[in-house]
Parts: C-alpha cells; sequence; structure tokens
C-alpha cells in the first residue's frame, strides 16, 4: 500500500473537480465518497441532489469562519493511497476503513477527537483512494501534522499486515522523486516508454559516471543531447543547473526543466561536484601525464580494470567503515552506468536494468566519504572513454569477467543495507544483482564455452591430477565444483596458470577465500575469473596457444619436479571421479 502526501493546495472545489472528474484519460469510473468526517456529507458521485460546490463549502467551513488574517494561506491537505499492483481488490468499506486510519494516523481527525479537521474519501478506481481535507479544526486550531508522510507509511505498514496485502518497505527520504500521474500521462499521450523526467535522470547519471569537472558534466550533457540552464550566483560562480529534453514541451511550447535535485537527491550541482572534488589530488602526476600520452584504453582493457577496482570493493563494503562503504556502494552505480553505456547488443538491456534498478541502492542517510572511491571512478571514467564494447574475443570475455565480480559487489551491497535496516536499498540492490546475473549469462557462454572445449581436451593424466590438486586445495568445495559443466574450463584455466609460472594451489586457495561461493550459481565459473584477473591471463582464451600441448607439456613438467604435498596424489593416479 502506497501514501502519498501531495502538496497542500488553496482551492478545495478544483480538487475536487479533479477527483469526481473524468480524468485526463477518462481513468477515473465511478466516482464517489467512501468515507468522511460526517457519515451525512454530500457524495455529488452517487447523490443526483448534491453538488461538489455543496461538499466544498461544508469542508470550507471551518476556515471560512476565522478571520481572514488566520487563516492558513494553503488549507488544503491532499493524501492518495494506492494498493501494490498485486492486491485483491478492496471493497468501499474496506477503503473507508483505510480512510479512517489514515486521517487518524497522520493528525487530521485523530481518532476519539470529536474537534477534528473536516475530509473527505473519494474513490474513483478500483486502486486507490483520495483523501482531501481543510486544515482548520472545529475548534480553530491548526491539526499537528509533524511527519505526516512518514506517519501514514508507518500506519500503511500495519494496514498491510492486517489486510494480509503484500508487504512494502517504508522509504527513508533518499529516494528520487517519482514522476507524478500527469507526467506519466504525458508521456502516454508522446508514445514515450518513461516520462521526462525518467529519462533525464537517466542521461544525468551517465553524464556524471566518472566526471572530474563541472566543464566536463556539461558537455557530456550536452552530447546527450539536452537542453541546459545554468543558474549563478552575482559573483559568476555556478550555483546550480536545469535540463531538459527538446521535445518536451509545456502548453506554450517552452521546454520542461528539471533542476538535478528534482531528478534525484544525489544529482544536485553541489552533491555532484562531491564526487570529484578528491579526484585530480588522487591521481598520481605520472599516471596523469600517461593517461594524456596514450589517450583512452581499449575496453577490454577498461573492464579488466574495473573487475580489480570491483574486486577490492567487495572487501570495504564487507569489512570497511560505513562512510567509506557508502562511497564505494554510490561509485558503483557509476560504474553500471558506464558500462550499460558502452555494452554491446546482447548484454546491453539486462545491465541497463541493473544499473536503473541500482540506483536506488545508491543512496542512503549514511554520507559517503568521498575520496576513498577513486578506483571505481576512475574505472567508470575508463569504461566511458573506452567505448563501446564489441562482445567478441577479449571484449566479450572481459565483459563477462567485470559482470562477475560486480554481481558479489552488488550482493554485498544489499546485505549492507540489510544490516542498516535499509530496506529499500537492499531490495533495489538484491533486483540489480538479478539482472547482472542475467546478463552475465549472456556474456559469458562464449568465452567460457572455448575454455570448456580446452578442458575437454586436456590428457587424462592432466585432468587427473588437477582433480587431486583441486581436492587438495579446496575439499569442502571440491565434489561439489567437480559435478559442475564448468569443471572442464577451471581444469583449463588451472593449467594455463601453472603453465604461466603460478603454484596452482596456493592460487585456488587465494582466490577462494577472498568471498564466499554461497551465492554463485557456478562455483567454477567464479573461479576461472578469479584466476585468470589474479594470474593477469587472458580472459579470451582463444587468443592463446592451446592447452593440449604447449601447457599440457610445461604443466607436467613441474609436476614431475616438485615434491608431492602430503595428501596430493602424483599424476599417474587416477581420481575416484576420473576412474569412472
Amino acid at each position: 500500500m502506497i501514501p502519498r502526501v501531495h502538496k497542500r493546495g488553496s482551492n478545495t472545489f478544483g480538487l475536487l473537480i479533479y477527483l469526481y472528474g473524468k480524468g485526463t484519460h477518462e481513468e477515473h469510473v465511478d466516482p464517489h465518497l467512501v468515507a468522511a468526517w460526517d457519515s451525512f456529507a454530500p457524495d455529488p458521485g452517487r447523490d443526483p441532489q448534491a453538488t461538489k460546490r455543496q461538499l466544498q463549502q461544508l469542508l470550507d467551513q471551518p476556515v471560512q469562519t476565522l478571520a481572514e488574517s488566520r487563516r492558513p494561506a494553503k488549507h488544503v491537505w491532499h493524501l492518495s493511497v494506492r494498493a501494490a499492483p498485486d492486491d485483491p481488490v478492496l471493497s468501499d468499506e474496506q477503503w473507508g476503513e483505510i480512510a479512517r486510519r489514515m486521517v487518524a494516523a497522520t493528525g487530521i481527525a485523530p481518532a476519539a477527537d470529536e474537534a477534528g479537521c473536516r475530509w473527505a474519501a473519494v474513490r474513483h478506481a478500483d486502486d486507490h483512494i483520495h483523501i482531501i481535507a481543510t486544515l482548520v479544526r472545529e475548534d480553530g486550531r491548526r491539526p499537528r501534522l509533524n511527519n505526516d508522510a512518514k506517519r501514514s507509511q508507518a500506519e500503511a505498514r500495519l494496514i498491510e499486515a492486517e489486510y494480509g496485502l503484500k508487504q512494502l518497505s517504508t522509504g527513508d527520504g533518499t529516494a528520487a522523486q517519482r514522476p507524478t500521474s500527469a507526467e506519466h500521462h504525458k508521456a502516454q499521450r508522446q508514445g514515450r516508454e518513461r516520462t521526462a523526467r525518467e529519462e533525464l535522470r537517466e542521461s544525468v547519471r551517465r553524464a556524471v559516471a566518472g566526471a572530474r569537472s563541472d566543464e566536463e558534466f556539461f558537455d557530456r550533457l550536452a552530447a546527450a543531447g539536452l537542453l541546459i540552464r545554468k543558474r549563478a550566483a552575482p559573483s559568476g560562480d555556478l550555483l546550480g543547473y536545469k535540463v531538459a529534453l527538446p521535445d518536451d514541451l509545456n502548453k506554450d511550447g517552452e521546454p520542461v526543466f528539471y533542476p538535478g535535485a528534482r531528478l534525484a537527491p544525489d544529482l544536485s550541482l553541489p552533491r555532484i561536484r562531491e564526487r570529484w572534488s578528491g579526484d585530480a589530488q588522487d591521481v598520481p602526476a605520472a599516471r596523469r601525464e600517461e593517461a594524456i600520452r596514450t589517450g583512452p584504453g581499449s575496453p577490454a582493457s577498461a573492464r579488466r580494470g574495473t573487475a580489480s577496482a570491483v574486486w577490492q570493493a567487495v572487501l570495504v563494503v564487507d569489512h570497511g567503515e560505513d562512510g567509506v562503504a557508502a562511497a564505494h556502494i554510490a561509485a558503483v552505480g557509476e560504474v553500471l552506468d558506464a558500462l550499460a553505456k558502452t555494452s554491446a547488443a546482447h548484454t546491453r538491456r539486462e545491465l541497463h536494468d541493473a544499473a536503473t534498478a541500482f540506483e536506488r541502492a545508491s543512496r542512503s542517510h549514511v554520507r559517503a566519504a568521498r575520496g576513498h572511491d577513486r578506483a571505481l571512478r576512475q574505472a567508470a571514467r575508463d569504461l566511458v572513454q573506452g567505448g563501446p564494447a564489441l562482445g567478441r574475443g577479449e571484449d566479450g570475455a572481459t565483459t563477462a569477467m567485470a559482470i562477475d565480480m560486480l554481481f558479489f559487489l552488488i550482493t554485498a551491497t544489499a546485505h549492507w543495507h540489510a544490516r542498516k535496516g535499509h530496506a529499500q536499498q537492499a531490495e533495489a540492490a538484491t533486483r540489480a544483482a538479478e539482472h547482472l546475473r542475467t546478463a552475465y549469462q549472456a556474456a559469458s557462454a562464449q568465452p567460457l564455452g572455448v575454455l570448456y572445449q580446452r578442458g575437454r581436451r586436456l590428457s587424462r593424466p592432466m585432468l587427473q591430477r588437477q582433480t587431486a590438486l583441486l581436492r587438495e586445495a579446496l575439499p569442502e568445495l571440491a565434489e561439489q565444483i567437480l559435478a559442475e559443466p564448468g569443471w572442464y574450463a577451471l581444469a583449463a584455466t588451472i593449467t594455463e596458470a601453472e603453465a604461466a609460472g603460478h603454484d596452482p594451489a596456493a592460487l585456488l586457495s587465494d582466490v577462494a577465500a577472498r568471498r564466499e561461493l554461497g551465492t554463485a550459481d557456478s562455483i567454477s565459473d567464479v573461479l576461472v575469473w578469479r584466476m585468470r584477473r589474479t594470474a593477469d591471463l587472458p580472459a579470451d582464451a582463444s587468443q592463446l596457444p592451446e592447452t593440449s600441448t604447449a601447457a599440457n607439456r610445461s604443466a607436467m613438467r613441474r609436476a614431475t619436479t616438485r615434491p608431492s604435498a602430503p595428501g596430493r596424489r602424483r599424476s599417474g593416479e587416477e581420481s575416484p571421479r576420473q576412474a569412472r
């Protein structure tokens, strides 16, 4: 159940005209009262003798009895209460009881208080009601409406439990402002899938990702085709900005501008500037000079760098201080926006949806300690500057690697928010993780297929040896991994890592210990990408010589010269699984 306190107004009759009208798209069906301060209140919807003017005059009567100087300038209070999409259709009697509970909880008409404000609840659709009230009590005093929005949310949670409705999460005031009904209807008339507010929010988020200055930010907004208005102080200092879509016009044919703060709390100019406030001094001079000299890297190198930054960020979110963790979580949103913007066609939709879902998880009341997130912000910048990935070869494989790492970081974020009691943020992070899971499946199919075939072509002695090595390094996970289809891809990766001079048992133990694996669909897949990143192996194995020849011989030579650890089978022995 979703209650929403609207802006206060001064025109009772005007709001009644809307509530009893047909709606902008004739969506209002059978408008009628379901409850009111007085059971004999006129109902212009069902009583042909009653009029909206009569109802307005009765609602406004306590206001009119006051001297004009004492009347509140904005005396009309408006609350809408909407059922969740999956909730059953409630009866008029149930909606009437919900209305009475809402006006009592918010302070409009406290229970057993006969001098409360006058109010009326109008139902003009199956799934919601509107409550209108006038903000002068019968005794001439003003109602106490402190935190009326929060109190309506708390009452909604109780109603959900008592009526068996879908349990929603109470917000904490950090969510982006939702589009209004008028904005939704306008988008429908214009044939848009989303409202102008939603399109602008996404465009601004993408412009922020990895940006380091006002100039770069506004250049990106202009390149995205947005109209921009800047607000400056008399001194010339820039104070804020507004953006508009060129084809989103008002009734006078003028563009409709939205301030950044009305798109999302963290998109005001001061909050955006916090992101890059520590970037410049934190980037070593040598690195800045190198970046200027070499220009942007390849999409694949940007994705590999992203995987490394994300890998380190998981530990921070799991174990870091709250402010530092919050900064990393906010920066993850930039990485997702940059990855979605530059992704190949077969992963673009799910990555876009992941970034959109995670937007809610990127903000909370825990203030981000900016500057600690520079590695993730640099990763977002590198993704944008690296440009679009083609989704094949190293591009596609490193995309899978980055998505795999991001899945675990966002899962850690969901756990962090849950520990803090941030229900909406935890739910948003969980939804983002599900979109990443789907994107990963699309991105990883080809590169893991190559590794799988290489693993299948490994010699029998080599597979036996890798099986024994796995059981030695990860005794608690070995049998589960050996039962997974991805085992052959992991066996090929172990062989390549050993041929490159790494100790495969130590490498396996290290990458498995760095983060829990219980949320993974395939442990072997996760270990493949962690090993390839840590051992600096190409993500796309098709670039390497065939592992069944050179790497096989090299690894076998190492095995014959290295003393066997206690409990390790020698290369000539069969493992129980391989002997089947």
